[in-house]
């Protein structure tokens, strides 16, 4: 008489309980059973619960969070040794969940990989920064096994890197990926220019984006375009050669040094704003006002550009034949015509996003839908997880 096959498990340790970290919880506990899943492990910035037996999904992780029987913060050398001994044992995968944007922790994510963890996060510290910490875990991946998976880095729970690889696995050659990528700058031009001359004030418009959730404390740290150079810098990234040994590592074909630094970025902070005397974000709503004149001057010379006007949209392009062959990524605020996707598509705080390639010919694939939120992100970080079951 046969016996039933064991079932498979994953130990899952969480870092991270913020917005997006206790959505993504909340997300995993509410998957029907079976489910190969074991929570073993929450940390949040001042304390860490840890059950090799799991976490029971029944359980107030909040409260057990704040109980005295918690432990202060676990340090990342702890926790990976933890999750180490964790691969060593029975569990035939052990994942950890990075809901943190911290560059700490991207940069414990080679060690992580190297002793057989599965990485899964949404932080685009890892793979925007330096080419070496980006070397490093992508050797480190292919050294051991171990999956470093992230979805949610770009366009949240949108389909837009899962895609990208698709497109460079099957051998399709990308020529150019265009898009509205941060759902900030998306609602804001959105609200600001409709392809009429006139309308809202640029700094009021800042103001009711940053009043309704969509922007950070501080409005200069979305309008600097630092997001979507980093969201340039990691789709960049997956443009790659594909090598002769499955065992080397891609070659990429637009190099990008510095990560997202090595992105030209325009950005929308006025040269004679002074941040240094507007440390907070109504401080720079206020001075943002002096600046009023010359968006709306913008604008009224976009919706007088010939065809029927244009929009203003802060976009972010790679184009690979670009500059003789050479590529070029950069990050800007440009216009478009009113019939263009970008004018009639996106409402509210929409991400899209075009690829251009050789297969999709003069119609390019196109991806659209909400790229910012706890639930979406959450989403596209437990799609990720379920990858491994």
């Amino acid at each position: 008489m046969s016996s039933k096959p064991t079932q498979r498990t994953v130990a899952v340790a969480v870092l991270g309980v913020g917005l997006v970290g206790s959505e993504f919880v909340r997300q995993l506990q509410a998957l029907p059973p079976p489910h190969p899943f074991r929570l073993v492990s929450l940390s949040s910035s001042k304390a860490t619960v840890f059950n090799a037996d799991g976490i029971p999904p029944s359980s107030d992780w909040r409260a057990l969070l704040r109980s005295p029987s918690s432990s202060s913060g676990a340090s990342l050398a702890d926790l990976t040794r933890t999750l180490a001994a964790l691969v060593r044992g029975n569990d035939n995968a052990v994942v950890l969940v990075d809901n943190t944007s911290s560059e700490d922790v991207a940069g414990a994510y080679p060690a992580l990989l190297r002793a057989g963890v599965h990485v899964v996060t949404p932080n685009k510290k890892a793979l925007s920064g330096s080419q070496a910490l980006y070397d490093q875990i992508v050797s480190a991946s292919l050294e051991s096994g171990a999956k470093f998976l992230h979805e949610s880095t770009v366009g949240a729970g949108l389909p837009v890197i899962s895609t990208l690889k698709d497109l460079v696995a099957t051998g399709d050659k990308v020529t150019r990926i265009e898009g509205v990528f941060s759902g900030t700058l998306s609602y804001i031009f959105n609200e600001f220019s409709t392809g009429s001359a006139d309308g809202p004030a640029f700094s009021t418009v800042v103001r009711t984006a940053r009043d309704n959730g969509y922007t950070e404390p501080h409005p200069a740290d979305d309008l600097n375009g630092a997001d979507v150079a980093r969201k340039l810098a990691i789709l960049t990234r997956l443009l790659t050669t594909r090598p002769h040994d499955h065992d080397q590592q891609e070659a990429p074909i637009l190099p990008l040094p510095n990560g997202y630094a090595s992105v030209p970025t325009q950005s929308l902070i006025p040269s004679s704003l002074d941040l240094s005397s507007t440390p907070t974000g109504d401080a720079f709503l206020e001075a943002l006002q002096a600046h009023d004149s010359h968006f709306g001057a913008l604008r009224a010379e976009a919706a007088r550009q010939g065809g029927g006007g244009a929009v203003l949209r802060y976009v972010g392009v790679i184009d690979v034949n670009a500059g003789n062959g050479g590529g070029s990524v950069k990050a800007s605020l440009e216009r478009y015509p009113t019939t263009h996707p970008f004018a009639t598509s996106l409402g509210g705080s929409d991400n899209i996003i075009m690829f251009h390639t050789e297969r999709y010919g003069p119609r390019p694939l196109i991806i659209q839908g909400a790229g910012a939120g706890a639930a979406v992100t959450a989403m596209g970080v437990l799609g990720d997880l379920l990858k491994l079951a």
